[in-house]
C-alpha cells in the first residue's frame, strides 16, 4: 500500500506539474500586467472595508479564512522538509512561486466571486461552481468537487494533525493519542457551529499567531544579524546551482521549493476560492486582490521567517532523495518541526520546543478548520439539488477520524497522502482557470476602468458580457460603498 501511495504521488508531482505551476503563474502575472505589484495600494483598504451580511462574511474574515488554509504546517514543517531535501536554494523557489502564484490566486478568487451562488442562506462558491457555470462542464465540476471532498476531508487533515502531535510530544512529552483526542473534541465544537463560527475563530486566531511567530523570527534574525548577507548568498547561489556543495541538486531545489511552496500558499490549488466566494463585496476583483496579498503573507512573511530561523542558526540537515548527506548539523532529528524548534532553542534555551509546538498548534488547527469548510462547500455543491444531511455528518466524522489517525501515524505517509490531495486539486483547478482566463481579465479591466473614473467599483456581469453569473444578475443590489443587501 505504501509503495502504491509513493508511486501515485510521484506520478501526480511529476516535473509536468512543477513547470505547469510556474508557467501558469508567469502567464497570469503577464496577463494582469503585474497586478500583485500594481494594486498594492488597494490591499489595505479592500481588506478592512468590506462588511459582513447574513449570507456572507467580511473581506477581512475571508482573508483570514483563506489564510487559515494557507498558513499551516507547511509554513514550519514544510519549509524544513524543502530545505532538508532540496537544500537552501529551495527557499528561493518558494519565493518565486509565491510571487507568480499571487497572479493565479487573483484569478481563481475572482472567478469564485463571479460564479458564486446562494445556498441555504449563505454564499457558496469555488472551482466546482465556476467550472460548471463558466466552462459548462458539469462532469468536470463534479470531478473536482469529489476530489476536493476526499483531499480536504480525508487526506490533508492528517498532515496538519501529525505535525501538531509530533511537536507537542517533543516539547511537552504528551502522548500523541491524548493530543489526538483533545484535537478532535475542540475541532468538533467549531465545525458543528457552521461557517460563521469557523470564520470568527479564524478572524481571532490567524492575525495573532502570524504576528507572534514573525516577531520571534525577527528577534532570532537580529541576534544573528551579521549572518544575514551570508544566508541570502547561500539561498541565491544554491537556487541556481552556483554553490559548490549544492550545485548537484538544482533539480531537487526547484522541485521541493515549488512543491512545498504550493503546499503552503495554495495558489492555484483551488482552495482559497471557497473562502473568497463567501465574502460580501461589491465587485469580484476586490476579493481577488485581497486573496493575492494572502499569498505574500503566507510565503514571503511566515515561510521566510521559518527559513531564516533555520538557516541563520544552522539547525538543519540536507539529504537529497537517494543521495548521501550534504549537511549533517542535527543528529536524530527528522526533517520537520524539529529543525525550527532547534533553531529557536539555540537563541532561547528552554523556549524553542514549546513555542514552535504552540505556534504549530495554532497554524495547523486553523488549517484543519479551513479544510472542513472547503470539503463542506464541495459536498454542498454535489448535494445542491437534494438535501442530504447525513452526508454532512459523515464528512464531519471522517475528518475527525483522519485527524486522530494523523496524530498517531508516521509523518512520511501523512505527507505523501497530503501531496496527493494537493497535487490532484492543483491539476484540475489550474487547467480550469487557464480556460477561464478571458472572463477573469474582463472583470479586472472593469474594476480598473471604474477606479480610473473615481468610482467605487460595482459589478454588472451583463454590461461586460459575462453570462451565468446568476447571483450578480438576479440577487445583488448595490446600496452604498460600505454596505450591501440582498434581495430575492
Amino acid at each position: 500500500m505504501e509503495n502504491f501511495v509513493n508511486w501515485l504521488s510521484g506520478v501526480i508531482w511529476s516535473p509536468a506539474l512543477i513547470y505547469l505551476c510556474l508557467g501558469v503563474g508567469l502567464f497570469f502575472t503577464i496577463a494582469t500586467r503585474g497586478l500583485q505589484i500594481r494594486h498594492m495600494k488597494d490591499i489595505v483598504s479592500l481588506t478592512f472595508k468590506g462588511k459582513k451580511s447574513e449570507a456572507g462574511i467580511s473581506s477581512f474574515q475571508a482573508l483570514n479564512l483563506a489564510l487559515s488554509g494557507r498558513v499551516g504546517t507547511g509554513n514550519i514543517a514544510g519549509v524544513a522538509t524543502a530545505i532538508a531535501f532540496g537544500g537552501p536554494g529551495a527557499v528561493f523557489w518558494m519565493w518565486l512561486i509565491a510571487f507568480l502564484g499571487a497572479g493565479s490566486a487573483f484569478i481563481e478568487a475572482t472567478l469564485g466571486q463571479v460564479y458564486k451562488s446562494k445556498q441555504g442562506g449563505q454564499f457558496r462558491g469555488g472551482p466546482a461552481y465556476y467550472i460548471e457555470k463558466g466552462l459548462k462542464m458539469k462532469w468536470y465540476a463534479v470531478l473536482f468537487a469529489a476530489v476536493t471532498v476526499v483531499a480536504t476531508g480525508a487526506l490533508l487533515p492528517g498532515v496538519q494533525a501529525n505535525s501538531i502531535a509530533i511537536s507537542i510530544d517533543n516539547a511537552f512529552g504528551i502522548n500523541t493519542n491524548i493530543t489526538g483526542l483533545v484535537l478532535i473534541a475542540v475541532l468538533a465544537i467549531i465545525i458543528f457551529g457552521g461557517v460563521k463560527r469557523i470564520a470568527r475563530t479564524a478572524e481571532l486566531v490567524v492575525p495573532f499567531m502570524a504576528v507572534g511567530y514573525i516577531v520571534v523570527a525577527l528577534i532570532i534574525v537580529f541576534a544573528n544579524i551579521s549572518k544575514v548577507p551570508e544566508v541570502f548568498q547561500l539561498i541565491f547561489s544554491s537556487a541556481f546551482g552556483a554553490d559548490a556543495a549544492f550545485g548537484g541538486i538544482l533539480g531537487a531545489a526547484i522541485s521541493w521549493g515549488v512543491k512545498r511552496g504550493i503546499y503552503s500558499n495554495e495558489a492555484g490549488q483551488g482552495t482559497a476560492p471557497h473562502a473568497a466566494a463567501a465574502a460580501e463585496v461589491s465587485h469580484p476583483a476586490k476579493q481577488g486582490i485581497v486573496q493575492a496579498f494572502s499569498v505574500y503573507i503566507d510565503t514571503l512573511f511566515v515561510c521566510s521567517a521559518t527559513a531564516f530561523m533555520i538557516l541563520i542558526t544552522g539547525m538543519y540537515n540536507v539529504t537529497p532523495d537517494g543521495q548521501a548527506p550534504i549537511v549533517s548539523n542535527l543528529e536524530n532529528v527528522d526533517a520537520g518541526p524539529g529543525y525550527t524548534q532547534n533553531a529557536v532553542e539555540s537563541v532561547f534555551p528552554g523556549f524553542g520546543a514549546p513555542f514552535v509546538a504552540i505556534a504549530l498548534l495554532f497554524f495547523a488547527f486553523t488549517t484543519i478548520m479551513a479544510y472542513y469548510y472547503m470539503a463542506e462547500t464541495n459536498l454542498a455543491y454535489i448535494n445542491k439539488n437534494v438535501k442530504r444531511v447525513w452526508t454532512e455528518h459523515l464528512l464531519k466524522l471522517v475528518l475527525l477520524g483522519m485527524v486522530f489517525y494523523g496524530c498517531v501515524k508516521e509523518a512520511g505517509l501523512a505527507w505523501t497522502l497530503g501531496d496527493i490531495g494537493v497535487g490532484a486539486m492543483a491539476w484540475l483547478n489550474i487547467i480550469a482557470i487557464l480556460l477561464l482566463t478571458k472572463p477573469a481579465l474582463k472583470v479586472l479591466r472593469d474594476y480598473e476602468a471604474q477606479k480610473k473614473d473615481g468610482k467605487d467599483p460595482v459589478f454588472d456581469p451583463v454590461k461586460i458580457g459575462i453570462t451565468d453569473a446568476d447571483f450578480w444578475e438576479k440577487e445583488y443590489k448595490y446600496v452604498d460603498p460600505d454596505k450591501v443587501e440582498k434581495t430575492g
